[in-house]
């Protein structure tokens, strides 16, 4: 969920671009949430000249249509067309205004305040992928966005080496750089390699095929197609990630505005020899297209024994389980199942730089200063040390939140501003402690106790105490939705204790209550569940 800021100037009167709003996706320990972002509060109030986007991955742009209000200002935000597209329609379904969003053409230079940005050419594993060259009074910073050097690339350009070696003859002050596959030897690899290993792949399959991919990969969407067809397979999109896509790179012309496929109600009138699904949820993604046709309930489209399943991906860190479990469902219905590790050609190649590629960059850019980020902790350390190996005379290992004085002096950490996460539950963007996330957890780890008493206003119980349990088992694996006698028994003797004068105190009788369900609970049940006591006054 990258949001980087770069200000120049006093800290009273500072200028501030903002460089990529993107957002990660919830997990199993956020129960109920999908979308998280960076909380931007140490920005809000500060003069933001401008927004610049790198490409149009989600971790980049995926939070522009929820923070651009709440940063309270109204910058433009600049990004090359495929991307523009892309943001437009993210901004318009969370109702923000896209008057503010202006395309730059590919090269194109934008000035801002003291800045001005320039965006230089890469390749990635999606169209347009973008190095921001930003000039300011103090020197220059290179600010990588994601990318590999693929030699080529299918779609779009190669990477500018001679743009970069002519940034570096004029000297670049800092470099902030991509460290996801840091501690991979040689170069990622080309999509052309794939393109080929998936022709001959495709080619041999017998049945129904799916292809499963990041649907942002348009250039390996692109290579699916072409395989498929030299195949004799017509093709069918599956998943709304797919069409957005496709239609944004038709769009811009970076795929042929008249491409056409098969519409998913039409695809199973076709012989399985002669059809390929495309889908999204290459991470097991419960909602996606793959995870539904393996729970048969996707509406149109359906697998059978002997079709097969070809994940051109690869598994993001902390995604095994949920691959892994859809995987095992395909299997268990006859699907061949069909990863890159199972196949001598490679039918997946990363969009991150290897230490080979690495290297390169920096003998082309040759910074002053190595700011590695996008990576964990472990990678970031790893490149910081791998661009002193490099000769870069100096380098700094930045967490989140860390300000980063690039010049005048020596570049060092000089605070640590508020850098939180702010998570999306339903409507609303909430800090990452939020008191309903909390008890979303709790309530998923040991259930619920309901109970509920009625006392008169003498201090009599009039009726209960009733207690409800929710997220309970009995020991023969039942649920347990009724009241259970040693709650009731707990409950009950907690208010035959209490004086008449206490039962008068609702605040006193639900923690007496409280306190002694909590208990039996514990002993009875080896849980600590979320207790709530309501008294009722007759």
């Amino acid at each position: 969920m990258n949001l980087n800021a770069y200000g120049y100037g006093p800290a009273h009167a500072r200028r501030w671009i903002l460089v990529d709003v993107g957002v990660t996706f919830g997990s199993l320990d956020t129960p109920g949430i999908d979308l998280i972002c960076a909380d931007p509060d140490y920005l809000i109030g500060e003069q933001i000249d401008a927004i610049f986007l790198t490409h149009a991955h989600e971790d980049h742009i995926g939070a522009v249509g929820l923070l651009y209000p709440r940063l309270q200002t109204k910058a433009p935000i600049y990004a090359t067309p495929f991307t523009t597209e892309l943001v437009r329609s993210k901004m318009l379904e969370r109702g923000v205004d896209p008057r503010w969003l202006k395309p730059v053409a590919l090269g194109g230079t934008v000035v801002a305040g003291p800045f001005s940005v320039t965006y230089v050419t890469l390749t990635h594993s999606i169209p347009e992928p973008n190095a921001l060259a930003i000039e300011t009074p103090a020197g220059m910073i290179l600010h990588t966005g994601d990318w590999k050097i693929d030699p080529d690339p299918q779609i779009g350009g190669p990477t500018d080496i001679k743009g970069l070696t002519a940034l570096g003859d004029r000297g670049v002050l800092a470099m902030v750089c991509d460290s996801t596959n840091v501690f991979e030897e040689g170069e990622s690899g080309s999509e052309e390699t794939v393109k080929q290993g998936l022709i001959e792949l495709i080619a041999e399959q017998k049945q129904a095929v799916a292809v499963t991919t990041f649907a942002s990969n348009v250039a390996r969407v692109k290579s699916i197609i072409e395989a498929a067809e030299l195949a004799g397979r017509s093709v069918c999109l599956v998943g709304r990630s797919m069409h957005r896509i496709t239609d944004a790179a038709k769009a811009v012309g970076i795929l042929p505005r008249n491409m056409e496929f098969v519409n998913e109600a039409d695809a199973s009138s076709i012989p399985a020899e002669n059809i390929l699904y495309l889908c999204t949820g290459s991470q097991g993604e419960a909602r996606a297209a793959l995870a539904r046709i393996a729970r048969k309930d996707h509406r149109n489209v359906s697998l059978h024994e002997g079709d097969c399943v070809i994940f051109s991906c690869r598994i993001i860190p902390g995604n095994e389980r949920e691959i892994f479990q859809l995987q095992n469902s395909l299997a268990d219905q006859g699907v061949r199942i069909i990863t890159p590790r199972m196949v001598k050609d490679p039918i997946h190649v990363s969009g991150h730089p290897c230490r080979g590629e690495l290297q390169r960059m920096y003998q082309w850019v040759r910074p002053e200063i190595a700011v590695p980020v996008h990576g964990e902790r472990r990678h970031i350390v790893e490149h910081a040390a791998y661009a002193k190996s490099l000769q870069v005379p100096q380098s700094i290992a930045p967490r989140n939140g860390s300000l980063v004085r690039l010049a005048p002096g020596k570049a060092e950490i000089i605070d640590l501003v508020p850098a939180g996460r702010l998570y999306l539950d339903g409507k609303f963007l909430v800090p990452e402690g939020a008191q309903g996330i909390n008890e979303r957890r709790k309530l998923a780890e040991n259930g619920f106790v309901l109970a509920s008493v009625v006392i008169d206003e003498a201090g009599d119980v009039i009726d209960g105490p009733v207690v409800v349990v929710r997220g309970f088992s009995e020991a023969d694996g039942r649920l347990a939705d009724e009241s259970l006698d040693e709650l009731d028994e707990a409950a009950e003797n907690a208010v035959q204790k209490m004086k008449r004068k206490t039962r008068l105190e609702d605040d006193l009788v639900e923690r007496e209550i409280g306190r002694a369900l909590r208990k039996a609970c514990d002993s009875t049940f080896g849980r600590r569940p979320m207790i709530d006591v309501t008294v009722l006054r007759s």
